[in-house]
């Protein structure tokens, strides 16, 4: 017999999780709707920041009825979030206000229509105390600044709110959408001689295709039920942004501009950025059946996927 079709609500549909999961939802059984603040072809409005909105939404109201049928919703992907580390700390009522309040309205609408809510959070709720064992779920959260902080805020109201949820925290989030580190490498590497990029903060890229398609099999295969509660979830392996960086340029074949290692202090900040933030994806993958690919493999699928990737320089191979 088969499973029943289910009504997903995805916010945040226009960032690079949430265009992830517009394309891989395609290939699914289930009824995805997608929403955000931004005008955008196959997108509803939401601001999820308006409780009423949102509370209307998940209980099949408005645009978002219209096309389950009034049917509320099943399941609720949260992917929005404010996510300028550095602006945070000089808007820090905009940081929470996305980062938090708006979670909590979206948990209190999951709460009040017996929705599952699927968060994703960060690896900045850690402060990288520790020294370089990577951190598992039972670690003790420890933000350095007020994005990390808003962010741990809003896992709390999920937490807190009883609804039933699975909160993923990831790091490093790069796609072929939007703004991230890898986009902002290929276009500095394709206009200087010599750029600096800092080797003493450790972590993991993570390819959104890769989050998009593990969250997509736990819907698609019903495994949250009984799961309920925190995962980390990144790519495997450790990298610097240094690194991250020679290898986008490797794989992209743009080698002509120089890339040097540098200290995080030669760029000064007012955000304090873990110096080792690596998560431990043991629990997701015992608890999903899940295989999580290499990094370096991911960033080709990426590159791949965006025509920039060169046969030649597929270091597997050497």
């Amino acid at each position: 017999m088969g499973l029943s079709c289910m009504n997903i609500l995805v916010t945040g549909a226009c960032g690079q999780l949430g265009s992830a999961l517009q394309s891989v939802a395609a290939s699914g059984r289930d009824r995805y709707v997608f929403a955000d603040i931004a005008d955008a072809e196959n997108v509803i409005r939401l601001d999820v920041t308006d409780r009423g909105a949102v509370l209307d939404a998940v209980s099949g109201n408005g645009p978002a009825g219209e096309i389950t049928g009034g049917e509320k919703f099943d399941v609720v992907i949260n992917c929005a979030a404010y996510t300028d580390v550095d602006r945070a700390e000089d808007d820090e009522a905009a940081a929470e206000l996305l980062n938090a309040a708006a979670v909590s309205n979206l948990a209190g609408a999951a709460r009040e229509n017996g929705s599952l809510l699927v968060h994703i959070s960060t690896d900045y709720v850690f402060g990288g105390a520790g020294g370089n064992v990577p951190f598992d779920e039972t670690v003790t959260p420890s933000p350095l600044g007020v994005y990390g902080r808003t962010k741990l805020k809003g896992e709390e109201e999920v937490i807190g709110s009883g609804c039933r949820h699975i909160v993923i925290r990831t790091a490093w989030l790069y796609s072929e959408y939007g703004r991230n580190f890898m986009k902002t490498i290929l276009g500095l590497i394709s206009s200087r001689e010599r750029i600096n990029v800092v080797f003493d903060q450790a972590g993991t890229p993570t390819y959104a295709g890769d989050l998009a398609e593990a969250i997509f099999y736990i819907i698609e295969n019903r495994l949250a039920e009984g799961n309920c509660g925190i995962y980390h979830y990144s790519n495997e392996g450790v990298c610097s942004w240094y690194d991250f960086a020679k290898m986008t340029a490797l794989y992209s074949d743009r080698t002509d501009c120089r890339i040097e290692p540098c200290h995080s202090s030669e760029f000064p900040s007012k955000v304090r950025r873990p110096s080792y933030s690596v998560l431990d994806k043991t629990l997701f993958k015992k608890t999903f059946g899940i295989e999580i690919p290499y990094w370096t493999d991911s960033l080709r699928k990426c590159l791949e996927n965006m025509n920039l990737f060169h046969p030649h320089c597929d270091v597997r191979k050497k």
